[in-house]
């Protein structure tokens, strides 16, 4: 696993010169669009090199994407994102952000899945519904790490990036559980169990929200207060102190796992706190460029990685003519269901907005799909309609980063003129 990741990571910086210097695209789009270049490369070597394809392919599959993203390099990259948002004003879109997060994970999963059945029962796919509804946990979490720098450039308003943002922190978390609750349903209903004991599964997804949910919320605010306790002490050593927040970060989404509870929710709030502390105390300067500089280095390494794994990835996607259509039209049921997964929450709120339908399509078109989905999907039991969920969820991917995250500037000029 160390080598495969190794030639991953080093590959990651080479993508990352070429596409500074020649392609000139976003970073993580640039690595992988040069990624996925790559891997139609190798496909198309492999009447000629068996050799080079299935190197290529022992790399991704030695690397076990799953456990690398989910169980290692979440954690970093949620603390990371969390560290540089203000968390005073984004307690100003503390509603909008929670309801996009719960309801309309929820909303997305549901219309999603029902929608999917529908268009594979016309298609003639076999997949259950259960397994449809499985898809729509795993791609409802949106992953705009891609283009937020594109939303700044293009001059939207605050209180739209951090809707953006904001979501994305939470939703990962969220959307976790929520595929955890349908893999406990499907699992339930092979097992055939009895009406009887079928009453048991409200109860365990009860405890499912309980312990993953809100006790992650709690232990991320028990480890960032103790943490950022530490930090004051040691802030006239730098290194220390930067040094404290990466324990916090290993140790802490380790105890997470040991406690079964979400360790991506206790990084988010963990990072929040801490970042919002060492703006407002009298925090050492020099001490807070190196810990803000430190996560930079590690958020940009670390998406790089994730999005060279997903261009090179494409290759061991099997296809056919009819799944390559489900899979077009699993991408507009994925918009469709984005938008109404928005609007109906946001219908609820209050607007500051001139025009908030604007406003919801560009949360809508900016709600990008990412590595967490794609890890959920290769985690899937084969049995469980693997090869074609994973098909599905490639497929909403590159799309979504590379037409949507390429588009957005040009659609966030538009809506807001």
């Amino acid at each position: 696993m160390y080598e495969s990741f190794a030639i991953l990571f080093s590959l990651s910086a080479l993508l990352s010169f070429i596409n500074y210097r020649w392609l000139k695209l976003p970073s993580t789009i640039g690595q992988m669009s040069a990624a996925m270049g790559i891997a139609i490369i190798i496909i198309c070597l492999k009447p000629l090199s068996p050799s080079v394809y299935y190197f290529f392919c022992d790399i991704i599959l030695d690397t076990d994407f799953t456990h690398i993203l989910l169980d290692i390099m979440l954690g970093f990259l949620l603390f990371g994102g969390a560290l540089h948002v203000d968390i005073s004003q984004l307690a100003k879109e503390k509603w909008a952000v929670f309801l996009f997060s719960t309801i309309g994970v929820l909303l997305s999963t549901f219309l999603v899945g029902f929608g999917l059945y529908g268009l594979a029962t016309l298609l003639q796919v076999g997949i259950p519904f259960l397994h449809c509804l499985l898809f729509g946990a795993l791609i409802s979490p949106t992953d705009p790490v891609a283009v937020l720098s594109l939303l700044q450039k293009s001059k939207i308003s605050q209180s739209l990036e951090l809707k953006i943002e904001g979501e994305s922190l939470f939703n990962d978390g969220i959307g976790v559980v929520v595929f955890t609750a349908v893999l406990l349903v499907i699992n339930m209903d092979m097992q055939g169990q009895p009406g009887t004991e079928r009453l048991d599964l409200f109860w365990k997804l009860g405890e499912l929200f309980v312990v993953e949910v809100i006790l992650g919320l709690v232990l991320g605010a028990i480890l960032g207060f103790l943490t950022f306790k530490l930090m004051t002490l040691t802030q006239a050593d730098k290194y220390l102190t930067t040094i404290l927040s990466l324990a916090l970060v290993f140790g802490g989404y380790s105890l997470a796992h040991l406690l079964h509870t979400s360790g991506p929710l206790a990084m988010v709030v963990a990072g929040l706190y801490i970042g919002y502390k060492i703006k407002i105390d009298a925090f050492n300067a020099e001490t807070k460029e190196t810990l803000v500089g430190f996560w930079n280095v590690v958020d940009e390494s670390l998406n790089g990685v994730l999005f060279v794994f997903i261009g090179l990835g494409i290759h061991l996607v099997e296809v056919s003519t009819t799944t390559v259509l489900l899979a077009i039209c699993s991408i507009l049921l994925v918009l469709l269901s984005r938008f109404l997964s928005v609007i109906l929450p946001y219908s609820l709120l209050d607007h500051k907005e001139h025009s908030w339908i604007n406003t919801s399509l560009l949360l809508t078109w900016g709600g990008l799909k990412g590595g967490i989905s794609l890890a959920l999907a290769f985690s899937i039991a084969p049995e469980l309609s693997k090869n074609n969920i994973l098909l599905l969820t490639y497929g909403t991917v590159i799309f979504s980063i590379l037409f949507q995250g390429l588009t957005i500037p040009k659609l966030a000029k538009l809506l807001h003129n």
